[in-house]
């Protein structure tokens, strides 16, 4: 069949071929990176925004003092994460980070349930004691309640 096509068309018709491939594996990449990118946000972002039920994303800020409980399964910890401007409640099954502690800097990814409640998948705790995650402190400082150096 291609034989029978002048050259004009057989070039015509490789390079729509080419762009018609390209087309279609750049939509495939575009694709596979949407489902790999996380909505970042801090309590106070997400009270601005509405978001799906049990669409996932990184909730960061810092754990309320005070607000860390252990449920009696003895997996389950209930704690608040906030931006000292807003709050919400969070709960996460699993082993937290060693570092994970009431006043220290932590991300969170998970998913709202329908109460509204953080319910999170994997905890990022802090490094160290002086070590705060830039989204979270640029986020804070964003929200004016920055109260580090």
């Amino acid at each position: 069949m291609l034989r029978n096509l002048k050259p004009k068309r057989r070039r015509l018709l490789f390079l729509l071929s080419g762009i018609f491939i390209l087309g279609i594996s750049l939509g495939l990449a575009l694709l596979a990176l949407n489902e790999q990118v996380d909505l970042f946000l801090t309590p106070t972002s997400l009270s601005k925004k509405t978001i799906e039920v049990n669409k996932r994303f990184k909730l960061g800020g810092l754990v309320k003092k005070n607000s860390i409980r252990r449920l009696e399964d003895g997996i389950t910890t209930l704690f608040i994460i906030t931006d000292n401007n807003m709050s919400i409640a969070a709960e996460f099954k699993g082993v937290l980070p060693n570092l994970f502690r009431e006043g220290q800097g932590v991300v969170a990814e998970g998913k709202l349930n329908p109460q509204k409640i953080f319910i999170a998948s994997k905890i990022f705790a802090k490094h160290d004691e002086n070590y705060l995650p830039p989204e979270i402190a640029d986020a804070i400082k964003k929200e004016g309640q920055w109260k580090g150096e």
